[in-house]
């Protein structure tokens, strides 16, 4: 009898273990310059390079668990709560992500983490080399399959045929297939299933899950936020938001 999801659980876990395996690392990389961020008590910059990628963004900033030292470079115009064509519009704009970084000020030397499956758009081509160019340590996620195998003259490339994965100082593939769909059906003429998000999801909480775990081996009070619905949640949140409420403008 066909499982209720068709194999869907099995795919997406094949995905999430050569994740865990191959990946290791590379987090193990990118989660030594959070934790040098959070013992120099900087922000972690996080960018979504357009669309459902925003939502990863999304997942870490102020999250219950979750690291609050997080800045998410938040622009409701790449993301699923803008019109949908207008947003597949504006992540394929020239300069639009260039000028969405330049807004938040990055300092030479911070940390600046790009979620993006795809990694070939400009709006994320654009926010990386922005990211570059301040100085900024450059941690991508994004899959190698789009970026080897789509052409240079693919009408959503970048002018400049760059991957996202060119610019980056620790790159993490999250292995999504092109098309970014798992299942298919005999006398259905395309793929669906669409498994990118549950795989940076896992990532993002990796990455924090990590960081949080190698501050306290080393000494380092990682700042991580309390559920607001327990106990005692809104006091210890209180601390972190009179310390970063100044710095994190989308708090």
């Amino acid at each position: 009898m066909t499982k209720p999801d068709y194999g869907f659980l099995e795919k997406a876990e094949a995905i999430l273990e050569r994740v865990r395996t191959e990946q290791a690392a590379n987090v193990d990389k990118a989660t030594d310059l959070m934790v040098e961020a959070i013992r120099k008590d900087e922000l972690i910059h996080v960018y979504g390079g357009g669309g459902h990628t925003t939502l990863v963004m999304g997942e870490m900033f102020f999250r219950a668990g979750g690291l609050a030292n997080i800045n998410p470079i938040m622009e409701t115009g790449l993301s699923v709560f803008n019109q949908a064509t207008k947003y597949l519009e504006l992540e394929r704009t020239v300069n639009y992500g260039s000028s969405i970084v330049k807004y938040y000020r990055i300092q030479p030397g911070e940390v600046f983490i790009i979620f993006h499956n795809i990694g070939i758009n400009p709006a994320t081509i654009d926010a990386a080399a922005e990211a570059k160019r301040c100085g900024a340590q450059l941690i991508a996620i994004s899959s190698s399959y789009w970026q080897d195998e789509m052409p240079a003259d693919h009408v959503i490339r970048h002018p400049n045929k760059k991957n996202l994965f060119d610019y980056a100082d620790v790159c993490i593939d999250d292995y999504n297939p092109v098309g970014d769909t798992l299942m298919e059906c005999k006398g259905f003429d395309r793929t669906f299933g669409p498994v990118s998000n549950i795989v940076d999801f896992y990532i993002a909480h990796w990455l924090e899950i990590e960081t949080i775990n190698k501050c306290v081996e080393r000494g380092i009070n990682p700042p991580v936020w309390m559920s607001a619905n327990r106990p005692g949640g809104d006091a210890v949140n209180a601390e972190y938001l009179k310390k970063y409420f100044p710095r994190v403008k989308n708090l």
